[in-house]
């Protein structure tokens, strides 16, 4: 699956894009956070604080829990705010 980092995660990882296939075992966006944060110091870095990183399957925003079985592409990005 492709995985888009947005903003500052973008910085932290150090890259924009990046095809992946997780273990079986990572089913939801939760999982797939934590399987990223041990790949190495910049995934945690990035994700220090899973709760503010925002995860959106397929360009549609989703919870923690979503199930990633069939995603194409899952993007992560800091909170947004509007004005």
């Amino acid at each position: 699956m492709k995985l888009v980092y947005f903003a500052w995660v973008r910085e932290r990882i150090g890259r924009p894009e990046e095809e992946l296939t997780p273990p079986a075992a990572v089913v939801t966006v939760a999982d797939l956070v934590t399987w990223l944060r041990e790949r190495g110091a910049e995934y945690t870095y990035a994700f220090e604080d899973p709760g503010v990183v925002r995860a959106a399957i397929d360009r549609v925003h989703v919870k923690p829990g979503a199930p990633i079985a069939g995603a194409r592409e899952i993007a992560f990005f800091p909170p947004m705010t509007g004005g």
